[in-house]
Formats: structure tokens, sequence, C-alpha cells
């Protein structure tokens, strides 16, 4: 059975909606841990960023937008030193209340930090962590999932190869006798980003078959119905006299005219014969 026109409208308004740009908030460096007295550069990316404000709650339940505690360029905003207070969660929000995803950034002031993703990350791709010090060190970086060990690598990067739900965790790295804070690592089953094109066509192909269906249906109807209706007008139009060619019925003066016209003709006729 195909899509009725309610359900098209459904799908088309869904597709309207959808294709709305929502801002994506991205930081530089792309990482979930940063040292203390690092640059930070936060973005509300899309295709019209105009209105959105990257806003922030600390660990000291404070919510602020940019302007309070970096330094704001359209819908961007930049914070120049970090310091541990401004570990929190990061979000874009727009003024008319719309928000992005949240980003968690812990700020430390120890030796070694763990750098994951920021974002949720598809499930079935592949993950790096890298394990980051201040100073050059030769040790190897062990990786730890929710306090287990996971190994140790010398080259202080892990892969953990094509993601799943069952990945999800703390993770956290160590090089020596220090250690990093602990990053939750989200995995998701779900595209991020709306794929208004490969819908369109979903869309589009399910009301061009519908569109098909109705024109062969309603066509051969309405052309039935337009002939009849012209053949029932020719046919009622042509039983009508035009109003020149009507005639009244004769009086008794012209109905007594003709008699006497008829009379002289036949005598006529009769005295011509003898």
């Amino acid at each position: 059975m195909g899509p009725t026109p309610l359900q098209l409208l459904i799908c088309l308004t869904s597709l309207l909606s959808g294709s709305t740009n929502q801002a994506r908030l991205t930081v530089s460096p792309s990482s979930s841990q940063v040292f203390k007295g690092e640059f930070v550069s936060l973005s509300c990316e899309e295709d019209e960023s105009s209105g959105w404000t990257v806003m922030r709650t600390t660990t000291r339940g404070t919510r602020d937008q940019c302007s309070y505690w970096g330094k704001a360029a359209g819908s961007s905003c930049e914070i120049r030193y970090m310091v541990p207070l401004d570990s929190g969660v990061y979000w874009c929000e727009s003024t008319e209340g719309e928000t992005s995803t949240t980003i968690n950034i812990t700020v430390t002031g120890g030796p070694v930090v763990l750098q994951s993703p920021v974002l949720p990350v598809m499930e079935g791709h592949d993950v790096t962590l890298s394990c980051r010090t201040r100073i050059a060190s030769q040790l190897p970086a062990a990786f730890y999932k929710d306090g287990s060990f996971m190994g140790a690598e010398p080259t202080g990067h892990m892969t953990l190869r094509q993601v799943s739900t069952s990945d999800e965790g703390f993770y956290r790295c160590s090089m020596g006798a220090a250690e990093s804070p602990p990053s939750w690592l989200s995995v998701t089953g779900e595209e991020v980003s709306f794929d208004f094109t490969s819908s369109f066509t979903r869309c589009s192909s399910h009301f061009a078959i519908s569109l098909i269906c109705h024109l062969v249906v309603f066509c051969p109807y309405c052309i039935s119905t337009f002939l009849m209706v012209s053949l029932y007008q020719h046919l009622h139009t042509g039983n009508k006299l035009p109003v020149s060619m009507v005639m009244a019925p004769p009086t008794h003066a012209e109905k007594g005219l003709d008699d006497d016209y008829n009379d002289i003709i036949t005598a006529a006729t009769t005295e011509h014969h003898f």
C-alpha cells in the first residue's frame, strides 16, 4: 500500500524541520582534557552560525555565556589561559533557546592528559586514545577502562578497533607514577548529522510513485467526464433553434389573407387550363 497524502506531508515536513541548521560545538585542540595554561578555542559550526553563543556550566555550578569567562568573536569563544576552574560542560545555544550537543572539558594541573574524542563516536569506527605529557618521556603509556588495565603502549597511543556501545566507559592513562584524569567515551549507533539528500530521495520516490498511481486512476476519469459534459452541451444546444427561426402561429387576419390568396391562385390555374 502506497503512502497516503498525509504521510507524504509528514515526510516532507520532517525533512524541512530536519534540514534546519543546528550548531555543532567544536574545540581546538580536539581533546576532552587540556593542561592548565593552554589556549582553547570553541566554535559553533553551521552554515548560518549567527545568533549562536558558546555557553558553559562549570564545577562551581555557574551557567554563563562566553563574554563572562572568555573572549567572544561572533559564534566563537577563546580562552587564552585555561585553569582547573574552567572544567565543565560546554555547548552552543541560540537566541531561540536551541542547543547543540555538549562537550565535557577537564583542565588539569598534572603532568599527564588523555586525548580522547570530545563528541560521541560512531559505532564501527576506530578510535585512537593518546597519552600526552608536559615534558618528553620515554616511558610507555598504560591505558585503563573503568579502572581495569587494558595494556601498555610504548608509542603513547592506543587504537580501539570498530568500537561498539560496549566500549563506552571512563578511560585514563598513566606514565610511570603520573596519571591523567578519567574521561568518558561515548559511542552512538546513529549518525549525528542529518542526511537530507538520501531522505529527500526516499520521500521523492514515494511521492513520485503515489503521484503516478493517482494520475493513472484520475486522468481517465477526468477525460471521460469532460467528454460527457461536452457531448451533453452539444446535444442540448443542437435541439434549440436560433431565435430568428422561431415563428409565431398566424393570426386570424393573416389566415384569412392566406385563404384568399389560395382561392385566387386556384381560379387562375383553372382559367388557364380552359
